[in-house]
């Protein structure tokens, strides 16, 4: 994008310490808790908004094209982009015809719902296991409307298990996801590289292109966002 690349231009300090940071970190800086807004629009660019920890998307932010899975094939009325139903169907096609059949435990989250969750972790862990494991609200990439998590059909939701990776629907979607735009936000093993504890479960869709350039370059999603399109604060666009 020419306004990434423009960014890195101006910003010679910040590319400096990001690229530092890429070796101490895997492709992405130390995880600390803060609520910069970015600044790139979620709307126009749902693949390439970086939010974790310390960034956040705009308050309030939501999607103005919801619509339900059932469009893509899903026994359930939780909510997504309307940009994601093709590629979400056409994973759902592939897993049938493989034999393994899934459904959506989560889609979209408002701000406000994701306060009720997050809430509800920190009740039950404490606010410092609870950042692991859930995010603040404005922080949460279901928030974009691009966002799922899945289980198997006829399983409980897949937190409950030890690992639904190890389960025939969770290893099929770890191996096929990329293919059909999504990617596993928080790998195994990842957590400083993406702020989160491991969830195979929670998918995020970025496109096809993206999702094969994640895949390919060993990264976690948020590493490979601060290499390539580093996040910026919203008020930073209107600097001199």
């Amino acid at each position: 994008m020419s306004g990434s690349s423009v960014q890195l231009r101006r910003q010679p300090l910040l590319l400096a310490l990001l690229l530092w940071a890429s070796s101490a970190w895997g492709g992405a800086p130390p995880c600390t808790l803060d609520s910069r807004t970015i600044d790139l629009d979620p709307d126009t660019y749902p693949g390439l908004v970086m939010i974790d920890s310390a960034w956040r998307l705009p308050l309030g932010y939501a999607p103005s094209d919801l619509v339900s899975v059932r469009e893509a094939g899903f026994d359930s009325d939780h909510l997504v982009r309307s940009i994601i139903v093709a590629d979400l169907q056409a994973m759902l096609q592939a897993a049938r015809t493989a034999g393994y059949e899934m459904a959506v435990q989560s889609g979209y989250r408002s701000e406000s719902y994701q306060q009720q969750v997050h809430q509800g972790w920190v009740a039950r862990l404490g606010a410092s296991q609870a950042v692991l494991v859930s995010a603040r609200p404005g922080h949460s990439e279901h928030q974009l409307g691009t966002t799922i998590d899945l289980r198997s059909a006829a399983g409980p939701p897949a937190w409950e298990l030890a690992d639904w990776a190890l389960t025939p629907e969770g290893a099929w979607i770890s191996e096929h996801a990329p293919t059909f735009g999504f990617v596993m936000s928080y790998p195994r093993g990842a957590r400083e590289a993406t702020c989160y504890d491991y969830e195979p479960w929670h998918l995020r869709w970025v496109g096809r292109d993206i999702a094969g350039a994640v895949r390919g370059s060993g990264l976690a999603l948020r590493a490979w966002l601060y290499l390539h399109h580093p996040p910026r604060e919203a008020n930073e666009a209107d600097a001199p």
